[in-house]
C-alpha cells in the first residue's frame, strides 16, 4: 500500500481511544521524500470517556478534628499470623525441592499480573482491551493474588488517583509508610474514603461479566486458588513435604506478592525522584518497579495514568507492559493507549524537577 494511502487510514481510524491501528514499526515514504517511522499506537493523551481516575486538585480535606482509628482486629490478627507463617518460611526455604522454586515463581508473576495488567491497568485505568481468554486469566490471576476483587480494587484505586493525598485516598502517603503500606488495611476506612467511593462512575466494571462474576464467588475462589492449590500442587506432585508447601509456597509467596505490591503505596509514595510532576507525592522508584513488575515508575504513572505502560518507556524494567505487547501480538489484547512524546516533554518542562531527562 502506497505511504500516503497507509497514512490517510491510519489517521481516518483515528480515535481518542482506539491506539493500535497500524502494524508495529514500519518505515513509511512521506510526501517530501523524508522517512518517518510510524508507531503502534496512535498516541493521544485525552480519553474523554473515562475521568474518574484523574487527579483532582481543587479537592480539600474538611476542616477539623481527624477521626480517631477504628481498629479491625481480625485483619490484624491474620496478618500478623500470616507475617509469623512467612518468616517460618524463610528458615525453610533453602531446603525445598528445585520445582517448588519455579512453582513458587510461577505462582509470584500470575498473581502479580492479575494485580498489575488485570486489576491496575486493565480493569482500573481501561488502558487497553482484552479479548475473553485474556480477561479469564487475568480474573483467575487475580484471585491468586488475593487483594480484595478486581470491582473493589479498582473503585479504591480510581479513588487513590482522584483524591491522592488526602483524607480519601485509602491509603494515604500523608499519614506514614506504615499507614499507606499495610496500616489502612488495619482499619476502617475514613469517611471521606467511602464517601468519594460512592460517587464514582463504575458502570464499566458493574458491567464487565467476569468482574462481578469474582465478586460474587471471590471468597471460595481465594481459599481455592491462593491457599488450597499452591499448597496441595507441590506437596502431591513431587514430594514436597506438607511444611514447605504451606509455609513457603502458599504463606511466604503471599506475604511476598502482598509486600512488593504495599510496596507501590508506600515507598513510591515516598522515595524517588519526580521528573513529571514534583507538585505531587508519588515518585520513581526502580527497586519498586523491579519487584513489583513493572509498577515502580509511579511518578509518570499518575501524571499520565491512562498509558497502558505505566511509565514512559515499553519493558524497561516492566514485564508487565512485556507481557501485555506478547499477548497484543497474539491478538488477545488490543488498543493500548500511550501518551505522545510531546505530552510528555511539555510535562516534564512544565512541572517536572529538572533531575532527570525524559529519553
Amino acid at each position: 500500500m502506497p505511504a500516503h494511502l497507509l497514512q490517510e487510514e491510519i489517521s481516518s481510524s483515528y480515535t481518542t481511544t482506539t491506539t493500535i491501528t497500524a502494524p508495529p514499526s514500519r518505515v513509511l515514504q512521506n510526501g517530501g521524500g523524508k522517512l518517518e517511522k510510524t508507531s503502534p499506537y496512535l498516541e493521544e493523551d485525552i480519553r474523554p470517556e473515562m475521568k474518574e481516575d484523574l487527579y483532582d486538585p481543587s479537592y480539600r480535606d474538611k476542616e477539623g478534628p481527624k477521626p480517631k482509628f477504628q481498629y479491625v482486629w481480625r485483619n490484624i490478627i491474620l496478618m500478623s499470623l500470616l507475617h509469623v507463617g512467612a518468616l517460618y518460611g524463610i528458615l525453610l526455604f533453602p531446603s525445598c525441592k528445585i520445582y517448588t522454586y519455579l512453582w513458587v515463581a510461577f505462582y509470584y508473576f500470575a498473581s502479580a499480573l492479575g494485580i498489575t495488567a488485570g486489576a491496575h491497568r486493565l480493569w482500573s485505568h481501561r488502558t487497553y482491551k482484552a479479548r475473553l481468554p485474556l480477561r479469564l486469566f487475568l480474573i483467575i490471576a487475580n484471585t491468586m493474588a488475593f487483594q480484595n476483587d478486581v470491582f473493589e480494587w479498582a473503585r479504591d484505586h480510581r479513588v487513590h488517583h482522584k483524591f491522592s493525598e488526602t483524607d480519601a485516598d485509602p491509603h494515604n502517603a500523608r499519614r506514614g509508610f506504615f499507614f499507606s503500606h499495610v496500616g489502612w488495611l488495619l482499619v476502617r476506612k475514613h469517611p471521606a474514603v467511602k464517601e468519594k467511593g460512592a460517587l464514582l462512575e463504575l458502570s464499566d466494571l458493574k458491567a464487565e461479566k467476569l468482574v462481578m462474576f469474582q465478586r460474587r464467588y471471590y471468597k471460595p475462589g481465594v481459599v481455592l486458588l491462593c491457599f488450597i492449590l499452591p499448597t496441595l500442587v507441590p506437596w502431591y506432585f513431587w514430594g514436597e513435604t506438607f511444611p514447605h508447601s504451606l509455609f513457603v509456597a502458599t504463606l511466604l509467596r503471599y506475604a511476598l506478592v502482598l509486600n512488593v505490591t504495599w510496596l507501590v503505596n508506600s515507598a513510591a509514595h515516598l522515595y524517588g525522584y519526580r521528573p513529571y510532576d514534583k507538585t505531587i507525592n508519588p515518585r520513581e522508584n526502580i527497586l519498586v518497579s523491579l519487584g513489583a513488575v513493572g509498577e515502580g515508575f509511579h511518578n509518570y504513572h499518575h501524571s499520565f495514568p491512562y498509558d497502558y505502560s505505566a511509565s514512559e518507556y515499553r519493558w524497561h524494567i516492566n514485564f508487565t507492559t512485556f507481557f501485555i505487547d506478547c499477548m497484543a501480538v497474539l491478538g488477545l489484547a488490543y488498543d493500548r493507549k500511550k501518551v505522545s512524546k510531546a505530552a510528555i516533554l511539555a510535562k516534564i518542562k512544565r512541572t517536572g524537577d529538572e533531575t532527570y531527562k525524559s529519553g
